[in-house]
């Protein structure tokens, strides 16, 4: 019986760092010598990657929540980190100062976004075979990496920021481009919808644009006022659909 129960406890033991071995793990990085904290999970050495850009309050609970769901559903995810180690700002006036200085500097925002992705590679992360996604500010980021001319199978923002700042455009965007919007969305408004569409068409990028009525910006954070779950539950699904397309 004690053989048993020793057998038992060694078969457990070993279950367990198993389990260990394939949760997510926080990950240190620098990039042009300052210190970045992202979030890594994977499934299996070949998974497909997605890129994960969070919103204006950094690198949370919640982007590290849905990066764990997406390695559910047999992706690797590499939760970037686009303000740096402690910076998790709860006050809007920081947030709108760290986001701030990124809209003004988009040479360092593409240099952020690019360093995580090399760092997901360094982590064994299949690169080559990759979609990018974000929220709110994440989102206006995945669109600047899309209009850099990165080679990725595709971009995915909700309720992120869609105007293209002035000087640039989408001639170098490859991959499709897909909005999940709400349209009672008040600081994104639907003109900006509109004229995105306008932008992409002319430009001959492929793309599809979804607008969730009654949802505000902010409709897929849980816990928030904002929230609504028809219009999470729909653009989630639509996003899992979107990566079972792109890719393989």
């Amino acid at each position: 019986m004690l053989a048993m129960r020793i057998l038992g406890f060694v078969f457990l033991s070993a279950y367990a760092v198993l389990a260990l071995a394939e949760e997510g793990r926080t990950v240190d990085y620098k990039v042009n010598g300052q210190p970045y904290e992202g979030y890594y999970v994977s499934p299996s050495e070949d998974a497909p990657f997605i890129l994960l850009l969070h919103d204006w309050d950094g690198l949370t609970d919640y982007e590290v929540k849905r990066a764990n769901m997406l390695a559910e559903m047999g992706y690797a995810v590499f939760a970037a980190d686009l303000f740096g180690v402690g910076v998790r700002p709860t006050k809007v006036e920081d947030k709108r100062q760290h986001t701030g200085e990124l809209y003004k500097d988009r040479v360092k925002m593409r240099a952020l976004m690019n360093a995580a992705i090399a760092e997901a590679a360094v982590l064994g992360a299949n690169v080559d075979n990759s979609v990018a996604m974000g929220y709110c500010f994440g989102g206006a980021a995945v669109l600047e990496l899309a209009r850099s001319g990165i080679d990725m199978k595709g971009f995915a923002t909700f309720h992120g920021g869609l105007k293209t700042p002035e000087g640039q455009d989408y001639s170098k965007a490859k991959g499709e481009i897909l909005v999940l919007h709400g349209s009672a969305d008040t600081a994104i408004t639907m003109d900006q919808f509109a004229a995105l569409t306008d932008e992409l068409e002319k430009a001959g990028v492929q793309h599809e644009m979804i607008a969730y009525s009654g949802a505000p910006h902010a409709f897929t954070v849980w816990g928030g006022e904002r929230y609504r779950v028809d219009a999470d539950r729909k653009s989630w699904a639509r996003f899992g659909s979107f990566l079972r397309e792109h890719l393989h």
